[in-house]
Order: structure tokens, then sequence, then C-alpha cells
């Protein structure tokens, strides 16, 4: 990539903000805890383990679903119901219940120092396929621009979500850098879009040998994330 000083940021969110296993996890326990009170024929006949493969198994007919995973999950619930024979109207209220435990994530300890620093020097904005609620979440107010997959209509690694986060903030491809964690979802789409691309690697793995990806740069932390940038001659 050609030696462009960056003039924005963007970052993915689930396990590069914040971890989001145990989050969704969480949400699933609680979304069957309310089925069980509000729906029970679902909660009886399906376990958590059962919706989830029903799920995938929705998904795999139906691939368009990968753009808005709050809508697979809903379609998953309406056959869950109908299967089950429950009242769909209570399919709203079991979407918000899922919704609100899945936007109570924690971000790593490295994040909220980080985004203060780095906002103060250059354009950030996140570009994502979850339904994550940066307001919700407490955020927003870190970035200038947010796109999801659900509103945009194509998902990551579709180049074109990543040249509209950058056309969002007002910069040429060439002089933005992408964040996160998913080496193909957010390295190769973003270069492939023109970007440079930091692999955010939390856990060490060396997943992009064995894939023969190239990140511009691997970091561990956000820490790392400004320390590179630095060497890059943009402090």
């Amino acid at each position: 990539m050609p030696a462009i000083r960056p003039q924005a940021l963007l970052f993915d969110l689930d396990d590069t903000l914040w971890p989001i296993g145990p989050v969704i996890a969480q949400a699933e326990l609680d979304l069957h805890a309310w089925l069980t009170e509000h729906a029970p024929r679902v909660a009886t006949r399906f376990s958590i383990a059962e919706l989830r493969e029903r799920r995938l198994a929705l998904l795999a007919r139906r691939p368009e679903l990968i753009v808005d995973l709050a809508h697979l999950r809903r379609v998953g619930l309406e056959e869950a119901f109908a299967l089950a024979g429950e009242d769909g109207r209570h399919i709203d209220e079991a979407i918000r219940i899922f919704l609100a435990t899945r936007n109570a994530v924690t971000p790593y300890d490295d994040v909220l120092p980080a985004l203060e620093r780095l906002r103060a020097r250059w354009r950030l904005g996140t570009i994502t396929n979850g339904n994550a609620d940066l307001a919700q979440i407490g955020l927003a107010h870190h970035f200038e621009a947010t796109l999801a997959a659900p509103q945009f209509g194509r998902a990551k690694p579709d180049p074109s979500i990543f040249l509209a986060g950058c056309a969002a903030l007002g910069v040429a491809p060439e002089a933005a850098v992408y964040v996160g964690d998913d080496l193909k979802l957010d390295v190769i789409g973003a270069q492939r879009a023109g970007m440079r691309a930091v692999w955010l690697n939390r856990n060490g793995g060396r997943a992009h040998e064995e894939l023969g990806i190239v990140p511009d740069a691997i970091c561990a932390t956000l820490d790392e994330l400004e320390a590179w940038l630095h060497q890059l001659g943009v402090e």
C-alpha cells in the first residue's frame, strides 16, 4: 500500500473493542429463561443448543440472512414459535430481551483510554456486521461514522461497506486504516477496498500464516496500534 499518512481509523466492534462470546452466551440464557416464562411451548420443545442449530440450518438455506443477524434470529424464532404452536405476538419482546443483554458488553481494558487519545488525532468510525448499539453501550460519542451491515445492506468482506465507511468520514481508502480481529472479514475485506488493515490479534494466534493472509500490521492491543501509527511518522 502507498505510504500515505492515515487520516482516519475505522474499527470492527465485536471481539475487537469487547469480547462477544460470553455476552452472546448470556443473552441466549436470558432469552431462554424469558421464553420459559412467556412462551413455554418454545422453551420446552427447543433447548438453547437446538435453537442455535436450527438458526445455522436456516442460514444455510437462506444465506442472504447473514447481512442482518438480528433478523436471522427473528426468522428462526418465528419458525420455532410456529412449530411449537406458540403465540407469535411474543417474538418482538423476545428479540428485545436478547438485544438488551447482547449490548451489555464490557470493553477491553485498553479500549476507552485509547479511543480518547485516538479521536484527538484521527477521525474515527466503525464498520460492523453485527447489531451492537453504540449509543446504548455508551461509545457512540467516540465515532463520527458508524456503518452496520443490516442498515447498509451488504456485509464485510464486501468492499462496498468499507468504501462507504471511508466516504462517510470524507477520506480516500488509501488514507484510512481498518482495525479488526477477523482475518477474512476484516483484513482481506479492507485491503480489497484499498485500505490498510491491522489485524487486532489479542490472543497471539498464528492463523494469518496458515491462511497466507498478510495484514499491514499485527497488534495485540490498541496501545500497539498507536505505536505502529507512530512508526509511520504520524504522531
